[in-house]
């Protein structure tokens, strides 16, 4: 099963298997993760879900829709690896993937 690499705003990293068909997002929450808020359940349409990607992983994920780029305008701590994790489907090519929770707004 492919993994994800979290690290909290705290600085703790921890991997977790990812099952097929869930999001970033998904995979963060359903894994105890608190600090990742999620509040809109994936409908892209809060920004509570906001992760930083490790830049390595940049040219695997898909293209940022307009939507997602407008959300993550209002957010102070938003950087060039900056993406929703709701926006972000999880698949065997991202196995691997390290994110970090970003601060809370």
């Amino acid at each position: 099963m492919p993994k994800l690499i979290v690290t909290t705003r705290e600085g703790e990293t921890s991997e977790i298997e990812v099952e097929d068909g869930l999001t970033v997002m998904e995979a963060i929450r359903d894994n105890g993760f608190d600090e990742l808020l999620a509040l809109c359940g994936g409908c892209c349409s809060c920004a509570t879900c906001h992760v930083h990607v490790d830049q390595a992983f940049a040219d695997k994920l898909p293209e940022m829709s307009e939507d997602e780029d407008d959300l993550l305008e209002s957010t102070d701590h938003r950087t060039d690896g900056s993406r929703l994790g709701c926006q972000i489907p999880f698949t065997a090519e991202l196995d691997g993937l390290k994110v970090t929770i970003a601060p809370e707004d």
